[in-house]
């Protein structure tokens, strides 16, 4: 970002309008694809397709053109728009595919997507230089790459139904069933913690490694932190086969809402069991997405899967801005550690909702 800031003549607050165009693309293009059903009405493999090249080439797009800070923001947008055809439709995909085990299949996509998550992290960490050119070049040749291999090695799974009808009453129709309504309510106290314990994940660390005597190296730990949780959901997978994805997810939840409490206290402890207590949290904090979307499609209409899904990301997904905004509001007036407790918030709802679908 730094040097995209610098090659536009870009102001701080412009840069963040920047990164902000993803979300809202993506919050927009969810919306759009649950109320028009696609991931139901049409083939998952070449909607996937489609939106991975697209969201490639609109990824580049403001480089490509030339665009100034107006062609930046609206291909930032489109590209977030497009993603909405990636990531609830890979999971859509994986449904297809695992009529049982599909939890432990989730487990491995999500596990990979926090991994991605996580590796900026890593080459900050390192100190390595990469032009923006490159990333932007690099990361659209691995989207459109993938869409290509997705489409023509996996395809379509077994398990879809007949494409439905459209109807206007599609995202209501899904939310009348109360087992999914459970799951989804789960899911949304999820990511109400999710996204911004990643978001401060960084600043937590800078903020302990700042203390006297501590030399850990903030950009490598916010790897590990991070990249903890594609473990969790990997092991919540496997876990899921014998437990049930109900009872995972509903562990991980207590894990990280108890985590979100003891922040404060986690701050006070020596440097080794800080960074044990912030790679427990990593673990935890995502490992119960993968059974969240698990139970979501299980409990969902069969012939609305797709849908469902694609609608509790946008709402999710929606709340986690919420979350990270709030934060951002409070941190200049209190403590980071004593913020982090109002992440709570989301577990503590999210496992009374939990409690109607502990069997799945």
């Amino acid at each position: 970002m730094p040097e995209l800031q610098q090659a536009l003549h870009l102001g701080e607050r412009a840069v963040g309008h920047i990164t902000s165009a993803v979300q809202l693309g993506f919050i927009a293009g969810t919306l759009v694809f649950a109320v028009l059903s696609i991931a139901d009405r049409f083939s998952p493999s070449k909607v996937f397709l489609w939106c991975a090249l697209l969201g490639a080439f609109f990824n580049l797009s403001g480089w490509l053109m030339g665009a100034g800070f107006g062609g930046w923001l609206a291909g930032r947008f489109l590209t977030g728009f497009f993603l909405a055809g990636v990531y609830p439709v890979g999971m859509k995909i994986s449904a297809d595919w695992y009529d049982r085990g599909l939890g432990k299949a989730l487990g491995w996509l999500v596990g990979a997507l926090v991994l991605g998550t996580a590796f900026p992290h890593l080459l900050r960490g390192w100190s390595a230089t990469w032009p923006w050119t490159s990333i932007l070049l690099g990361t659209s040749t691995l989207a459109a790459t993938g869409g290509v291999l997705l489409y023509l090695f996996v395809g379509d799974g077994p398990h879809r139904r007949p494409s439905p009808p459209f109807r206007w009453d599609a995202v209501g129709r899904v939310f009348r069933y109360p087992e999914f309504r459970a799951a989804a309510f789960g899911y949304f106290g999820h990511m109400w913690e999710l996204y911004a314990f990643w978001a401060f994940v960084p600043v937590a660390l800078s903020a302990y490694d700042a203390l006297p005597g501590s030399q850990m190296g903030a950009g490598l730990w916010s790897f590990a932190v991070i990249g903890a949780g594609s473990l969790g959901c990997i092991f919540g997978g496997y876990g899921a086969l014998r437990f049930g994805s109900g009872r995972v997810a509903f562990g991980m939840l207590a894990c990280s809402g108890l985590c979100c409490l003891l922040a404060p206290l986690l701050f006070q402890l020596p440097e080794a069991a800080f960074l044990g207590g912030m790679l427990l949290w990593g673990f935890a904090v995502v490992g119960d997405s993968p059974q969240f979307s698990t139970i979501v499609a299980k409990t969902a209409p069969p012939d609305l899967v797709g849908t469902a899904l694609t609608i509790v990301n946008c709402i999710g997904f929606a709340l986690t801005i919420l979350s990270i905004q709030l934060l951002n509001a409070l941190s200049p007036l209190f403590p980071l550690e004593t913020l982090l407790p109002l992440l709570a918030l989301g577990p503590a709802l999210g496992l009374a909702a939990l409690r109607r679908v502990l069997a799945f």
